[in-house]
């Protein structure tokens, strides 16, 4: 495994240090937020569940809205969309606190400014992580994602045990203010911000054939699904550390909102010591490793938070929760950047926060549940049991190691010269290649064209089939469908470099002097004299074009 670039060396990049530096003020507002919101919800009602559910709903719309979020940051400008989100989050925060101020707040408008907060979150989150790996270079990636987290971690350190004592000596009220003040901050930066946009060569995707296409990439690729499933099952297990610590410290220490937040930054000091460790362990050990230790850790804080009634033990045990929390999700954020090539990144990060947050949505409202009818303890402890699980999970499907691949785009297909009169959008289109391939190459051409099969899939070809004549077996043909002419330029503008081997491998194989042979055809669904279309005018026919790029060459 590669050795990674320091963690701190990522701050000498100007743009990043400047955003990192806002995004410090706004993730301290959101936290004095978050113990304001929690510890209102306890002196409002007395329900497990109500208390746990201010989780909730900050975390539930990361999950139902992420994906749309995705393929916003994937087909506009994100630095506006981040600004977007920010001011909304902002309006959010001023009418909140404007409301505790008036003692108007009940626990299900509660919830629904949390909601409201958590949908901005949404927003924002894809176009920030896919930014980040426009910001720095590939080698500087693993090192800025872990800062951010360290970031994070650090204002949970100070942010919850200032927010105990805002909320103890002002009140709820008041933390949800400084809450609005932190979006300040970050806007300014972000307004200050000028990325280089990259020209845009092809119409945005249509929205639906976007979120598709994310769905259909993440699907087709094995690596991103063994993930996001492991994040899933963290999120819904970890989460009950942070859905019940209100409970576990107003009914097992008899604590107030100080002891709270001070709890709280333990857990905020530990993901600072996981961020500084991220690569030093990324290093030494594989990343199921990492991963296997990140559950296991949170199952010991588990068992200590349903066991110990001494905070001195609960602070130890969110020390090691905090270090765990870093270092498995900074991995799982790390893992699908790299496997992800940049024309997609926003969705895949996206349906990663899905599951996730998703996870932890629903496992906030389980362990509240579960807490409210067999007891806070008994929640605990079932929660580590399924960390547990999810550790040994690991022994059936690995989390992947980091990899190399260049997943920068291929550029080396070419618009071929056309003799028909057609739009961007006239389709369907058709494309078939022909091989020709010797008896005893077959089990290696199939094996390889069934990883052809999966790539072609995953960047949007259709009804592919492979197809052998029957009257000349060394003759195979390859064919597929694609929606317009537009849809196969981007077909070809999403092939990586790191495509190319398997396509290389193939044309290998192609016996004979001649290239490999392109059809390119457009469908017509009835035939009739009127629907003849005429040539260009003053151009002669052509034979069919031979494109070696269709397979990479």
């Amino acid at each position: 495994m590669p050795n990674s670039v320091p963690t701190l060396a990522v701050f000498r990049n100007r743009t990043f240090r400047m955003l990192w530096i806002a995004t410090l003020a706004s993730n301290f507002g959101g936290l004095v937020q978050s113990v304001g919101a929690a510890w209102m919800m306890t002196s409002l009602t007395a329900s497990h569940s109500m208390v746990a559910l201010v989780q909730s709903s900050v975390t539930l719309p990361i999950m139902i809205f992420s994906l749309a979020a995705g393929v916003f940051a994937d087909n506009f400008d994100r630095r506006k969309i981040m600004l977007w989100a920010q001011g909304f989050m902002c309006v959010v925060s001023v009418v909140l606190a404007f409301l505790a101020f008036e003692n108007l707040l009940t626990p299900w408008l509660l919830l629904t400014f949390t909601f409201l907060i958590g949908c901005g979150t949404a927003m924002h989150i894809p176009s920030w992580q896919a930014s980040v790996g426009d910001i720095v270079t590939r080698e500087e990636l693993s090192a800025a994602v872990s800062v951010n987290s360290m970031g994070f971690n650090m204002m949970r350190s100070v942010g919850p045990a200032a927010g105990g004592a805002i909320v103890a000596l002002a009140g709820a009220a008041a933390a949800f203010a400084v809450n609005a003040l932190s979006y300040v901050a970050i806007i300014a930066a972000l307004l200050g911000w000028r990325p280089a946009l990259a020209p845009r060569r092809l119409p945005r995707e249509p929205f639906g054939s976007a979120f598709a296409a994310g769905l259909r990439y993440v699907a087709l690729s094995p690596n991103l699904v063994r993930t996001i499933a492991r994040g899933f099952v963290f999120g819904l297990s970890a989460v009950v550390i942070l859905a019940l610590l209100p409970l576990v410290v107003r009914d097992h220490l008899a604590g107030d909102a100080l002891v709270y937040g001070a709890l709280l930054g333990c857990f905020g000091f530990g993901a600072v010591f996981g961020a500084l460790a991220n690569g030093w362990l990324r290093d030494r050990y594989r990343n199921e490793t990492i991963v296997r230790l990140g559950f296991s850790g949170f199952a010991v804080t588990c068992v200590v938070l349903a066991l110990s009634d001494i905070a001195m033990f609960n602070a130890l045990a969110l020390l090691l929760a905090g270090f765990c929390w870093v270092i498995s999700m900074s991995l799982f954020n790390v893992t699908m950047q790299l496997s992800t090539p940049r024309w997609v990144v926003g969705r895949v990060l996206a349906l990663y926060q899905t599951g996730v947050f998703g996870g932890m949505a629903g496992g906030s409202w389980l362990w509240g549940a579960i807490a409210e009818s067999a007891g806070l303890g008994s929640a605990l402890l079932i929660a580590g049991a399924l960390l547990l699980c999810g550790a040994l999970v690991g022994l059936i499907a690995p989390l992947p190691d980091s990899s190399d691949l260049n997943l920068d785009p291929l550029n080396r297909f070419s618009e071929p010269p056309l003799q028909l009169d057609i739009t961007p959008r006239s389709g369907p289109i058709m494309i078939m290649i022909d091989y020709r391939i010797d008896q005893g190459d077959v089990p290696r051409f199939l094996d390889l064209m069934n990883q052809h099969r999966r790539v072609r899939i995953r960047d949007g070809a259709q009804q592919w089939a492979l197809l052998r004549d029957l009257e000349d077996p060394d003759l195979w043909t390859e064919s597929y469908h694609v929606p317009t002419w537009v849809e196969y330029i981007r077909h070809h503008e999403r092939r990586t470099q790191a495509d190319f081997g398997v396509f290389e491998e193939i044309s290998k194989l192609h016996k004979g002097t001649r290239p490999l042979r392109v059809h390119r055809l457009i469908e017509r669904q009835t035939v009739s004299p009127r629907d003849n279309i005429p040539r260009r005018p003053g151009r002669a026919a052509e034979p069919p074009v031979e494109n070696p790029d269709e397979t990479g060459r």
